[in-house]
C-alpha cells in the first residue's frame, strides 16, 4: 500500500485506489516562522510594565520573558517573575558566555534578555514572547529576528509622564532627571516601531494591544500552512471522488 503524508483537516485521510493518503495538518505544532516575537518599550512611567501584566492575564498562551538585572528588588518585585535578579559578577559571566541576545546599562545597573527564555516559552508550548525592553533592547531583539513585532507605549502628554514619575516616590531629584533625559531620547526613536499607543486609558491602550497581537496572529504569512493544506485537502477529495 502507497502512503505519502500531505496537509489537510487534521486527523481525516482519503482512500483511493487503494492508496491511503494520510492527511494530517500539524496545527498544534507550530512553525518556527509562527511564533510570535512581541516587544513593548516605553520611555520610563509610559506605563508598558503595566500593559504587558494584562495582556498576560487574558492571553495564557503567551510567554514573558524575564529579564535579568542587578538592581535590587523594589517593593513587590519577586525573583524570577518580574526579574531575575543577580549579582553583578553573575551577569558578567553571563555576558561572557553568549547568554544574552541583549544587554545594556540602565541608569547605573545592567539588564539584559537571556535566549533561555526563548527556549522555555517554547517548551511550554507557548504560542509567542513578550519582550519588556528599552528601545536599545528593541533594536538588538529585531536585528537578531527581524520578524518580531515591535510596539512602542506613548504617555498621553509630557507633563503626564513626569507627573507619573514624581507619583511613584521612588525617585530622588537626580535620578527623576535622568530617567527624563532618557525619555526624551527614547522618544526621538517611536518610528522605528510598527505600532504606537498613546497610555492615556489603561483599559482602551491594553484592548490595543491585545488587537494588535490578535491582527499579527491573523496575518497570511501565519496561517498560510492552513490554507494550503486546506487547498490540498480539497484537491484530493475532488480526485477521489
Amino acid at each position: 500500500m502507497a502512503q505519502r503524508e500531505v496537509f489537510g483537516p487534521k486527523g481525516k485521510s482519503y482512500t483511493k485506489n487503494r492508496e491511503v493518503f494520510f492527511v494530517e495538518l500539524r496545527y498544534d505544532q507550530k512553525m518556527k516562522s509562527d511564533f510570535l516575537f512581541l516587544i513593548v518599550a516605553s520611555p520610563s512611567g509610559a506605563g508598558k510594565t503595566t500593559l504587558i501584566h494584562l495582556l498576560l492575564e487574558r492571553r495564557n498562551d503567551l510567554g514573558f520573558s524575564v529579564s535579568h538585572t542587578t538592581r535590587k528588588p523594589r517593593p513587590g518585585e519577586r525573583d524570577g517573575v518580574h526579574y531575575h535578579f543577580i549579582e553583578a559578577q553573575a551577569f558578567e559571566q553571563m555576558i561572557e558566555r553568549g547568554a544574552f541576545i541583549e544587554w545594556a546599562w540602565v541608569h547605573g545597573h545592567m539588564y539584559g534578555t537571556s535566549h533561555s527564555e526563548i527556549a522555555r516559552a517554547k517548551e511550554q508550548g507557548k504560542r509567542g514572547i513578550v519582550f519588556d525592553v528599552d528601545v536599545q533592547g528593541a533594536r538588538r531583539i529585531k536585528a537578531l529576528y527581524p520578524e518580531a513585532i515591535a510596539v512602542f507605549i506613548l504617555p498621553p502628554s509630557w507633563e503626564e509622564l513626569k507627573r507619573r514619575l514624581l507619583n511613584r516616590g521612588t525617585e530622588s531629584p537626580q535620578s527623576l532627571e535622568i530617567r527624563l533625559e532618557r525619555s526624551r531620547e527614547e522618544i526621538l526613536h517611536y518610528a522605528f516601531f510598527d505600532y504606537v499607543i498613546v497610555n492615556d486609558k489603561v483599559e482602551q491602550a491594553a484592548r490595543a494591544l491585545s488587537s494588535i497581537v490578535l491582527a499579527e496572529e491573523h496575518r497570511t504569512k501565519r496561517l498560510a500552512l492552513m490554507a494550503e493544506g486546506l487547498i490540498e485537502s480539497m484537491k484530493i477529495e475532488r480526485n477521489g471522488k
